[in-house]
């Protein structure tokens, strides 16, 4: 931009501002454009207007509304009979003729991102006068997922002005632009009734996110009632295991109401009467401390809770699923926290569970997450579904939780690349074991590398392999001291079965169930299954730790 534009600019966004406070629309223009915007919203977007009758025809007036689409200004302003005023960003009245155009129809400039006083006198001025001002409480276009929260200068703005809010929903209007062309999509607009707030000539920050608070639901109500993506408020968890506590803590740092859905009657008793000052595990504590509902599966009303979330190991996910499954409704999303296969078949968990449950989204959860360090101090991890909008939706409540998520549409690669990481760990430690360092290496190598094709054969990315959920939960696998898989390695070098190992541990080692049903998917897909059929042979006792290190690979003699 030239210097001469870079000086006019802050000018030039100022007598828009006072060319609206002076004078308001140009009646000519405006009546012109909406004679001809307004029919053709009905005829090419079949605009539907609900609840028209709480916008009032005269005096001052907040319409609290959500932002999709850069459409939504004008939608809106076709609920009322009357000019509606709005902001619109900087950049738009850049060029002359467009801001005058916009600046005509109603728009006044705001800086995004900043405090703009500007813009908040612009709108005090306008509602002093009697008018009717457009806000956008999110301060953002919010193009997939559920509403974001609001920003508390709506409740400033009403408790200045005295001002009616009146909460409007829009549905549909993201969807309207792909690129430079205007899709025909069905766009809805609903209004509830209106809040009034006494005036406060100078409200506390405090006082305006708590008015703020009082408006927003009211938005969100109409949302949903226009079918809107619901927000995460309520969830259900079923397994009491340590990621199953570790994930009710986290949800419950959320904000959301959480209930922990156990096997059995005795375990309920036992995570109820457990003494928080005791010595226990950091997810338990934190569970207990958040409140946390602690209930059998079969007292949990499943069908009316937002989120379910499996964290049982995939051997007990058919089981999991038989028995809650039917009651899951459509309304709700499901995240999986199984990591392994399902049995027979080696189905991805995600993929078992999608088949047998009629959600709305599912999601599987991925990456180095140690149950009790994730509590503690957080943790890096994946969040992979192809549903993009409960993508955003629930990385935003784990974020708040404090974990770092990394998002992703590769689902197949993050399952298969945990079950990489299940087998090569258990590969690592059996070897180290017996061997050393190097042939831990050169075994967990070989397994990693032969999961990583077949997935690839399978329709996975590879940069899912060397991230997060594959790469980093193998590391932090490896070097984890309570590692299940590493403890189960040390015993199978050691020569105790396979079937053994699990009531020694006093857990599921999922590397034992996953390295069989591994080698058998495989060879489906026939991608070079030679170390993992070796492995599996180990887990299923047909060979000897010695007949491993030896019958599978030149590197791994040479190691020892």
């Amino acid at each position: 931009m030239p210097a001469s534009e870079t000086h006019e600019g802050p000018d030039r966004l100022l007598e828009y501002h006072r060319r609206t406070r002076r004078r308001g629309v140009r009646l000519p223009v405006y009546w012109l454009v909406r004679a001809i915007v307004q029919p053709f919203f009905h005829l090419y977007f079949r605009f539907a207007r609900l609840g028209r009758e709480h916008v009032p025809s005269r005096g001052a007036v907040i319409l609290a509304a959500n932002h999709r689409s850069f459409l939504d200004p004008f939608v809106v302003g076709c609920l009322a009979r009357r000019p509606v005023y709005f902001v619109a960003k900087q950049e738009l009245f850049a060029h002359r003729f467009v801001g005058w155009l916009l600046n005509s129809l109603g728009a006044f400039p705001v800086r995004r991102g900043e405090s703009d006083e500007e813009s908040m006198t612009t709108a005090r001025e306008l509602l002093a006068r009697g008018e009717a001002v457009v806000i956008f409480p999110e301060g953002t276009r919010v193009r997939s997922g559920a509403l974001r929260e609001s920003r508390r200068g709506v409740g400033r703005m009403a408790l200045e002005s005295g001002a009616p809010v009146v909460p409007v929903a829009v549905v549909g209007s993201e969807g309207v632009r792909r690129g430079w062309r205007i899709r025909p999509c069905r766009v809805r607009l609903r209004c509830g009734r209106p809040l009034t707030f006494p005036r406060v000539s100078s409200p506390t920050p405090r006082l305006a996110a708590e008015v703020t608070a009082r408006i927003w639901p009211c938005v969100e109500l109409q949302w949903e009632w226009l079918g809107g993506l619901p927000p995460l408020r309520t969830a259900a968890v079923v397994g009491g295991g340590p990621m199953g506590l570790a994930l009710t803590a986290l949800l419950a740092r959320a904000g959301l109401d959480v209930q922990l859905g156990c096997r059995t009657a005795a375990q309920v008793e036992a995570l109820r009467g457990a003494d928080p000052r005791a010595e226990m595990p950091a997810s338990r504590r934190a569970a207990l401390e958040a409140g946390v509902r602690f209930a059998t599966v079969s007292e949990i009303e499943f069908a009316g809770v937002d989120l379910v979330v499996f964290a049982v190991p995939s051997r007990s996910l058919p089981a999991a699923v038989g028995e809650v499954g039917a009651q899951i409704s459509q309304r709700s999303a499901v995240l999986v926290a199984s990591k392994g296969l399902v049995a027979p078949l080696a189905t991805l968990p995600s993929r078992y569970v999608a088949d047998r449950v009629r959600a709305r989204a599912i999601a599987s959860f991925a990456g180095p997450a140690h149950a009790d360090e994730a509590v503690m101090t957080g943790a890096s991890v994946v969040l992979a579904t192809g549903d993009e909008a409960f993508g955003s939706q629930l990385a935003g409540a784990l974020g708040r939780a404090g974990l770092s998520v990394e998002r992703t549409g590769d689902v197949i690669g993050a399952e298969l690349a945990g079950c990489a990481k299940n087998v090569a760990a258990l590969a690592a430690a059996a070897a180290g074991a017996a061997r050393g360092p190097n042939a831990a290496g050169a075994a967990a190598a070989r397994v990693f590398g032969e999961v990583h094709e077949h997935a690839l054969r399978a329709g996975a990315r590879s940069r899912t392999f060397i991230g997060l959920a594959g790469t980093g939960d193998l590391v932090g696998t490896v070097l984890a001291e309570g590692s299940r898989n590493r403890r189960a390695g040390n015993l199978l070098a050691q020569g105790v079965p396979a079937s053994q190992i699990g009531p020694l541990l006093c857990a599921t080692c999922e590397g034992l169930d996953i390295a069989p049903l591994l080698a058998e998917a495989m060879a489906r897909t026939g991608a070079p299954r030679e170390a993992t059929s070796a492995l599996a042979a180990l887990v299923e006792g047909r060979i000897t730790v010695e007949g491993w290190l030896a019958g599978r690979d030149p590197g791994l003699r040479r190691a020892a």
